[in-house]
């Protein structure tokens, strides 16, 4: 398997102004709006955590990917930044920023992990623009009941830390992310090493731990998950060692039209470990709620 299935796709990339900095998008297909918003890892972004998913989305979707930020091409919040407000509250204001110059005003919206923080905070801070909400094992609306940091928190921190990233972390960084690591070659493991490397990108993973550290975590966003307005579907591995399954249950209790898929043998990352039935299941909630 392998992160790249873009090739014959015509994907638009542009850099978007903001008053907090550039971001930077992709952009593929036509049709309504779907924004998503990628994960927290070492060397994320918008491409990199959903091209597999794209020639099937962008068929009924015009997708937008921003790299939020901290990550990919878009910039990087500086110490003073960080102090001030949380990454979850500095990236709703950007992507809203960027959305506006854009002209996207109303939208479907999916976050995974840090970016489904940033989800549900849009969601909640303005539910006029937000038609659907996909979650897939969020950051901030979740409560855990096991020990945190989780397993694959642990391996996020320890990425850069000590002698610094290599081949060799990354491995085990994947390894927390997912069920069967075997699905994942070298070639896929190198490639998550290489887009890690941007010194601007580690100089910034430093300041973000540092700050989540002293923030206590995410965003406690789990507090007014009942101003969620949007239909809301949320995807969850079972065997998530990242942000468990455990945490589901608050939010099924409080956002008021919820449903849940559950997926067995599936780690953190559905959008990859189930390809076929994320696309399929993300593309009918979509369209059952245009």
């Amino acid at each position: 398997m392998t992160l790249t299935a873009t090739d014959d796709l015509s994907i638009t990339r542009r850099t978007v102004p903001t008053s907090l900095g550039d971001i930077a998008v992709a952009e593929v297909g036509d049709g309504p709006v779907l924004v998503m918003l990628h994960g927290g890892g070492p060397g994320a972004s918008g491409l990199s955590n959903y091209a597999q998913n794209l020639p099937a989305l962008s068929q009924h979707f015009r997708v937008v990917l921003p790299d939020q930020p901290g990550f990919g091409g878009s910039y990087r919040p500086s110490q003073d930044d960080l102090d001030a407000r949380s990454i979850t509250e500095i990236t709703v204001d950007a992507l809203l920023q960027a959305l506006d110059e854009l002209d996207i005003d109303r939208f479907h919206l999916l976050g995974n992990s840090l970016g489904g923080a940033a989800a549900i905070a849009m969601a909640q801070s303005r539910p006029e623009r937000v038609s659907t909400l996909v979650l897939m094992a969020p950051g901030g609306g979740w409560v855990p009941f096991g020990p945190t940091p989780t397993e694959g928190q642990k391996e996020m921190f320890r990425y850069y830390n000590g002698t610094g990233p290599s081949e060799k972390k990354m491995a085990a960084f994947i390894r927390a992310m997912v069920y069967d690591h075997k699905q994942f070659g070298e070639d896929v493991v190198r490639q998550r090493y290489e887009s890690s490397l941007d010194e601007s990108h580690v100089e910034f993973y430093h300041r973000y731990n540092a700050a989540f550290g002293a923030r206590g975590g995410m965003d406690p966003l789990w507090r007014d998950l009942h101003r969620i307005k949007a239909p809301t579907l949320l995807l969850w591995g079972r065997d998530d060692r990242t942000i468990t399954f455990d945490g589901a249950a608050l939010m099924l209790k409080q956002i008021r039209d919820v449903q849940l898929h559950v997926f067995g043998k599936c780690g953190h990352w559905v959008q990859l470990e189930r390809q076929p039935e994320f696309e399929r299941l993300v593309a009918d909630f979509l369209a059952a709620h245009p």
